[in-house]
């Protein structure tokens, strides 16, 4: 990574424990002698360790304030990794009041619950998602009910919300003050992150190449040699989710799973296929989604004979079901024959002289070297030609990465044997990949002198301290009350989730809006039961935990 100048994060983003905090300090430490160049953190302790690193405040930090952002920086935070929920309005808000590097995500898979203060997975087992084994249940089926029993919707994913894809908000995120975008990716496989960075990166060459105020804080050109189109991976559908102000629409009630591309409605059916209402491009071995009132069902296409679509079941292919292809076969082949690479673009200059030869090489940061070779040259029989020779010698940068864009040759009425400069660009191009991965990435590291005042005087215990040297953390901060936190304690009867995302929104039932659902409402999955309340003023809906636990049997 460092060859091109891209800097490499690790996310050591958990909650600790006392009994870990040594083995988390020699973990971090041999990251650090590895050549990290930064650790991304939830936990406390990790800024009390006095790391010789540049720390980021992890999304799960539960960054959503300006004067929470504000408090980070103080403490020597370079860098504050912002909530998913959070607007443009707030984006600029933070960014007024920090000078730290920003970063929010534009892609993947959504948290419904804000980052670090979620408690779902907890409330139903052993695996918390502060400790990086969420087992997500808001990707469950619930059933919605009033106080009063009644059933309102049943078996629908109501905490299951759509993927992030913020491709039309770039620009708008960069004049707000985000200076780095982050792609959930998160049990992905390769041929999503191809296409999915591919399609990012290519948007954000097209704004920088237009822009004198924007640069790539890496080098290279990236070369892509196919057409991105997110739509094409693991997408449970778009949303730019809350960054334009609180909307509905961005739940995923039908299913929880990747559905694709929308194709089109099933408008008839025949003995062994059907019949879109619209042409597709579809192709034998794709594979399809049909979402109905009974659900979603899922098959792959045999064949397709003329508009007549031959699937290999017919599970689920009813007339009116919306088709999406969740596996595009062409698309797929195409991206694992690609060769997309990212070069770094070199200048060259080859003298010849009587003496022998000397190659000058200057990358595009400025990086540069010469070697030469001491060896009588005889006259060559043309100049041209052999300046012809040496430039298409000096061209073949081949398996490297590097590109030779600009090459100058002196000296063409000497003659040198192709041999001779194709080594001696070897041996260049070899010295200056060498020199690249030695030279020192500019790193930010701050320190914390405790001089930084937390906004609160109280750490609540949503805010995971959970180990002695968190608490030191936030007492040295001037905080002078530490609840023992949640995820400490059985949840029973707590908040577990707050969340920007809203139920009652959603389903066009929202309290500010004259709603015909009046009464308290809850959401149930098999034993598991949680009251929602809704804080109308700031916007935000909680899920507490009122779930009655079977009793284990003698």
């Amino acid at each position: 990574a460092h060859q091109y100048g891209v800097r490499v994060h690790s996310t050591m983003n958990t909650v600790l424990y006392d009994e870990e905090l040594a083995q988390a300090k020699a973990q971090a430490e041999e990251l650090i002698a590895a050549g990290i160049d930064a650790l991304i953190v939830q936990d406390m302790a990790l800024r009390e360790m006095g790391l010789d690193v540049e720390l980021h405040a992890s999304t799960q930090v539960g960054n959503t304030t300006p004067e929470g952002a504000k408090f980070l920086e103080e403490c020597g935070f370079s860098r504050i990794i912002l909530e998913r929920a959070l607007s443009l309005e707030e984006i600029r808000a933070i960014r007024q009041a920090t000078t730290a590097e920003l970063e929010c995500f534009i892609h993947g898979a959504i948290c419904v619950g804000h980052s670090g203060r979620c408690f779902l997975s907890r409330s139903t087992s052993n695996r918390s998602g502060n400790r990086g084994e969420c087992s997500q249940p808001c990707r469950l089926p619930y059933d919605l009910r009033d106080s009063n029993g009644r059933l309102i919707m049943q078996g629908k994913h109501l905490l299951s919300v759509k993927d992030m894809d913020l491709t039309g908000s770039l620009e708008e995120l960069i004049d707000a003050g985000i200076t780095s975008f982050k792609i959930e990716g998160r049990l992905k496989d390769n041929r999503y992150i191809k296409n999915i960075v591919s399609h990012y990166r290519k948007l954000l060459d097209q704004i920088i190449s237009r822009r004198d105020d924007l640069r790539r804080q890496s080098f290279g050109r990236s070369i892509i040699d196919f057409e991105p189109n997110p739509a094409k991976s693991f997408t449970r559908g778009g949303s730019e989710y809350m960054l334009h102000g609180r909307k509905a629409d961005v739940a995923s009630f039908d299913t929880p799973k990747a559905i694709g591309e929308y194709i089109g409605q099933i408008a008839k059916l025949s003995r062994r296929g059907f019949f879109l209402d619209k042409k597709a491009d579809l192709s034998p071995a794709d594979g399809i989604c049909a979402i109905t009132p009974n659900g979603l069902f899922g098959t792959n296409i045999n064949t397709i004979e003329g508009e007549q679509i031959i699937p290999n079941r017919m599970d689920g292919i009813t007339l009116g079901a919306k088709i999406f292809r969740n596996y595009d076969h062409s698309f797929t082949m195409q991206l694992e024959r690609s060769r997309t690479r990212r070069v770094i673009g070199v200048e060259a200059r080859l003298r010849l002289s009587k003496s022998g030869c000397e190659l000058w090489l200057k990358d595009e940061e400025g990086i540069e070297l010469s070697l030469s070779e001491n060896i009588p040259l005889s006259p060559s029989n043309s100049a041209e030609k052999m300046a012809d020779t040496a430039r298409k010698q000096i061209a073949k940068c081949g398996g490297t990465i590097f590109e030779i864009r600009d090459i100058h040759i002196e000296g063409g009425e000497f003659f040198a044997p192709a041999s001779l400069i194709s080594e001696l660009r070897r041996r260049a191009l070899e010295e200056l990949r060498i020199r690249r991965i030695q030279r020192a990435l500019p790193h930010n590291i701050l320190h914390d002198n405790g001089s930084a005042r937390y906004p609160s005087k109280r750490v609540s215990r949503y805010e995971n301290v959970t180990n002695s040297l968190s608490e030191k953390f936030y007492l040295k901060h001037g905080v002078e009350q530490i609840e023992t936190a949640l995820e400490t304690l059985p949840t029973s009867t707590e908040r577990v989730m707050i969340s920007t995302y809203c139920i009652r929104r959603e389903i066009g039932e929202c309290l500010k809006e004259n709603p015909k659902l009046k009464a308290e409402l809850y959401i149930e999955h098999g034993y598991s039961k949680y009251r929602l309340e809704f804080d109308c003023k700031r916007c935000l809906m909680s899920l507490y935990d009122c779930s009655i636990k079977p009793q284990n049997k003698e």
